[in-house]
């Protein structure tokens, strides 16, 4: 018999995986999806960190996110309300908000595994 859909309210997210620099709010998280907002303050940029085997998608509903990679971290794309952004399994990477008001994101992930590594930096 098929799973049931489940509705999940604002007010029903649980804290979610942490990284420096950022709030991560968990709505579902099941063996292949991850599903939450996260809040990043004013000027403020996460940790270094990777999504093990995961994708994600993120949206920018609030603020801005400027999502930093590759070699040494300069890949650099700034994402404004209504963007998304894809990251790919094991993409080394740090997002900030460079606005004066907090930043809402929403994040889909799909994969396996721990869904959030925090690690040093980038690689070379």
């Amino acid at each position: 018999m098929p799973e049931r859909v489940r509705g999940i309210r604002s007010g029903e997210l649980a804290p979610g995986p942490s990284t420096p620099g950022m709030q991560r709010s968990q709505a579902l998280a099941t063996e292949r999806v991850w599903a939450g907002v996260v809040h990043t303050e004013a000027g403020a940029f996460s940790g270094w960190h990777h999504h093990g085997e995961h994708e994600s998608v993120i949206y920018v509903a609030t603020g801005a996110l400027r999502m930093e990679s590759g070699e040494d971290g300069l890949d650099v794309f700034d994402a404004q309300p209504g963007d998304f952004v894809y990251v790919p399994p094991y993409s080394v990477h740090r997002e900030g908000n460079t606005t004066d008001g907090v930043a809402r994101l929403v994040v889909i992930r799909s994969g396996q595994g721990p869904s959030v590594v925090n690690v040093a930096g980038p690689e070379r």
